[in-house]
């Protein structure tokens, strides 16, 4: 089910090597396939693991961080999982009912592991409000994840590339 938005879809992995964080594009079918996008970053070894980003259409983000055996998962609206197959299979994952259609939808709700950066400097709180940002895309609010915890010029690297 592609839409639309499919150019603005993305996938990526930043990991620390030694003092410096790295970023590089993953497959954008990525966007689609939790497992797959899970199994991808575990080939990636990172001091502190791999934490994946990825944004889909105008709508959501989904950060996935990988810590040895233990994989944390979180999804910035849930209401997105109406509409998109990545935003859904993270429900499943988490274990978390869809939402129903009928439901009043209509602020921005995160689920997850919302300490999933916590140790490397943003709190629940701060992921939350850039989560509720009403006004930022998801590549705007990952953007600023990074400025946070340092990793913002090689995510805007990878970006880059995009275009």
């Amino acid at each position: 089910m592609m839409t639309d938005n499919e150019a603005t879809d993305f996938a990526v992995v930043v990991y620390r090597e030694e003092t410096t964080w790295e970023a590089e594009l993953l497959p954008v079918a990525l966007t689609e396939d939790l497992d797959g996008f899970i199994h991808a970053l575990r080939q990636i070894p990172g001091l502190g693991g791999t934490i994946g980003l990825a944004a889909v259409g105008d709508d959501f983000f989904v950060a996935i961080r990988i810590l040895g055996e233990e994989v944390m998962v979180f999804l910035s609206d849930v209401t997105a999982s109406l509409d998109w197959p990545l935003a859904r299979q993270v429900l499943e994952y988490l274990e978390i009912d869809l939402p129903d259609e009928d439901d009043d939808l209509d602020q921005v709700l995160p689920v997850g592991d919302m300490s999933i950066l916590a140790d490397l400097g943003m709190d629940e709180m701060e992921l939350g409000a850039i989560s509720g940002d009403l006004e930022a895309y998801p590549d705007e609010m990952l953007l600023s994840i990074g400025e946070k915890i340092g990793f913002a010029a090689p995510l805007e690297r990878a970006l880059d590339s995009l275009a």
